[in-house]
């Protein structure tokens, strides 16, 4: 289900003309060749969270958005369209349900250059079809 979920999310994300319009690429992992900004899976992992009548997995899923800026709130307004895209995500996905979408924590990153990292984590809990 993890697999799945990830495909699920970088469609849905990438499906939004208003975000993709801010973003070089939606992508499952780091771009080699792409300005800024892109938006990526970091990582993700799992755990059971299995019922009596269906398998189920607990999903944590790292986004991490890279981009220019000096200002602190540079890229505000691009997390939270990415936030509100993520909490928007259809519960019925092919051979899985979405039971729960959290927000867990975000990290941003002053790099060099001008540069931002903000990284948004979630938690997902899914039951098997």
């Amino acid at each position: 289900m993890e697999i799945a979920l990830r495909s699920a999310l970088i469609a849905w994300l990438a499906a939004d003309m208003a975000l993709v319009a801010n973003l070089n690429a939606v992508v499952e992992e780091a771009p080699s060749r792409t300005g800024l900004p892109w938006l990526a899976i970091a990582s993700s992992a799992s755990s059971d969270w299995s019922c009596k009548t269906a398998p189920g997995r607990e999903v944590r899923v790292a986004l991490e958005l890279h981009c220019r800026g000096d200002a602190p709130d540079a890229a505000a307004d691009l997390v939270t369209a990415i936030e509100a895209r993520v909490d928007s995500l259809p519960r019925l996905q092919p051979g899985f349900q979405i039971a729960t979408i959290q927000f867990l924590r975000a990290r941003a990153e002053q790099r060099g250059e001008s540069r931002r990292a903000i990284l948004l984590e979630y938690r997902f809990r899914l039951l098997a079809q």
